[in-house]
C-alpha cells in the first residue's frame, strides 16, 4: 500500500456550494472578488490622475465583459480537445463556472473593452490603463485561487512540505471523485502552481505601486512595466506545470505567448516614453509667430 507524503495544503473535496437551488461555484467568487478589488483600486488610482467618481465604473463595464470573453475564447482556442476532440463537448465551452479563462485572451481583449469605454466615458485610456495595472495584476492573483478550489493547473509531484493536496475531480460536478468507500480519491501531492502565481502577481502589483511613487513615468510606461513583468514569472510557472497544453516546438504554448507579450510590454513601455519626449521637446521649441 502506497503512502501519501502528507501535504501543507489541502485541497477543497468541493468546488460548489448549493444554497438551496442555486450553486455557489468558488472559481466564480474568486474572479468576481478579483474584479470588485481591481475596480476599487483602480477607483481610487484613477481619481489621484484626476478621474471623476464613477467613471471607472462605467469603463469597467465594457473592460470586464469584454475580459471574461477574451479569456474563455483563448482557452478554448487553445484547448481544444475537450471541446471539439474525440468525445468531446461543445456546449460545455460555454460553461465558464467550471474554470477555464485565459489570462491572454482576457487581458487582450479586456484592454480593447477599456479602450471602447474610455472612449465612451472621455477618459484618455493611457491614464487608466496605468490606474488599472496593479489592480488587474492583484485580480489575477485572486483569480488563481479559484483553481485551488477546482483542483486545477498544479505542477509536478513534490514531497516539499508545501505540496498540494490533489483530488481526482468531477468537473461537471464540482466535487472530488468518491471511492466504493465514500472518500475522496486522492491523485497525490503536487507543487502548487497557482500559489507561486499568486505570489509572484502580488509581488508585480508591489513593485507596480513602488514604481509609480517613487519615479516619473510618462503615460502608459506604467501599464508597459504590468505587461512585460508577468510574462517572467509566468514563463517559469508555466514549464512547471503538468496540465495538457499545445506544444510548439516542444515548448507549451502559452510560453511562446509569454514571450512575445513580454516584448510587447518593452515596446510599450518604450514607444510611450519616447512619445512623451517628443511632446516635451514640441512644447519646448519657441514660438515663430
Amino acid at each position: 500500500m502506497t503512502t501519501l507524503i502528507p501535504a501543507v495544503i489541502p485541497s477543497p473535496t468541493a468546488g460548489v456550494l448549493h444554497l438551496g437551488p442555486l450553486p455557489i461555484r468558488g472559481y466564480a467568487l474568486c474572479i468576481l472578488l478579483g474584479i470588485v478589488v481591481a475596480v476599487w483600486l483602480t477607483d481610487r488610482r484613477m481619481r489621484t490622475r484626476g478621474g471623476e467618481p464613477g467613471q471607472v465604473l462605467d469603463v469597467a463595464a465594457y473592460a470586464v465583459v469584454a475580459g471574461i470573453l477574451g479569456g474563455r475564447l483563448y482557452h478554448v482556442i487553445t484547448t481544444p480537445d475537450p471541446y471539439w476532440g474525440e468525445n468531446g463537448r461543445p456546449l460545455d465551452a460555454l460553461k465558464i463556472w467550471e474554470g477555464g479563462l485565459g489570462i491572454w485572451g482576457a487581458v487582450a481583449l479586456g484592454a480593447l473593452g477599456a479602450w471602447i469605454g474610455c472612449r465612451k466615458a472621455g477618459v484618455p485610456f493611457l491614464d487608466f490603463a496605468d490606474a488599472a495595472a496593479p489592480g488587474v495584476a492583484i485580480a489575477q492573483g485572486i483569480g488563481r485561487w479559484g483553481n485551488w478550489f477546482n483542483n486545477e493547473l498544479y505542477g509536478g509531484p513534490t514531497d516539499l512540505p508545501w505540496g498540494l493536496t490533489i483530488h481526482k475531480w468531477d468537473n461537471g460536478a464540482g466535487r472530488a471523485v468518491r471511492d466504493a468507500s465514500g472518500d475522496p480519491v486522492v491523485l497525490g501531492t503536487f507543487h502548487p502552481t497557482f500559489l507561486y502565481e499568486f505570489f509572484w502577481v502580488m509581488l508585480l502589483a508591489a513593485v507596480l505601486l513602488l514604481v509609480d511613487r517613487r519615479f516619473s513615468l510618462a503615460r502608459g510606461q506604467l501599464f508597459g512595466l504590468y505587461v512585460a513583468g508577468y510574462p517572467i514569472g509566468r514563463i517559469i510557472i508555466e514549464k512547471m506545470r503538468t496540465d495538457e497544453a499545445e506544444l510548439i516546438l516542444g515548448q507549451r504554448l502559452n510560453v511562446w505567448t509569454s514571450i512575445v507579450v513580454f516584448l510587447l510590454g518593452i515596446a510599450i513601455y518604450v514607444y510611450t516614453g519616447r512619445r512623451a519626449r517628443r511632446a516635451s521637446e514640441a512644447d519646448a521649441q519657441p514660438s515663430t509667430m
